[in-house]
């Protein structure tokens, strides 16, 4: 993603994404940054020439960042709190190229999208 800040800014900014994870950024450090068109990018790598990740967060909820766990140059996550619910965003990288044996991620995320999160109130 070197040199490549403006181009992401604009993408989420045109699919209306407030908060986007990427890998394979290819920076290294941990470091937060303004891409651009207010989103800040939050990031963790350790080589610039393989892996990387991290989260892109729009600047009106950076405030709302509750956490950051920059555990590896595969796996970032970021705590949120939006109108007093918790939002867990976690950004990993598997790559499988040239790999010999397989590697499986297998998730439960007992939550639901939309207004379904939510009790409806009558």
């Amino acid at each position: 993603m070197t040199g490549k800040r403006r181009e992401l800014a604009d993408m989420i900014q045109r699919r209306k994404v407030d908060v986007p994870c990427v890998q394979e950024t290819k920076w290294r450090g941990s470091e937060a940054r303004n891409i651009g068109e207010g989103f800040k990018l939050f990031s963790y790598g350790v080589d610039s020439r393989r892996n990387g990740v991290g989260g892109v967060i729009k600047e009106n909820y950076v405030d709302n960042v509750v956490e950051m766990k920059r555990v590896s140059d595969r796996v970032i996550s970021v705590k949120l709190e939006i109108e007093g619910a918790i939002i867990n965003v976690i950004s990993t990288y598997a790559p499988q190229m040239g790999c010999e044996i397989k590697v499986l991620i297998g998730t439960d995320f007992n939550g639901h999208v939309d207004r379904g999160n939510r009790r409806m109130r009558g």
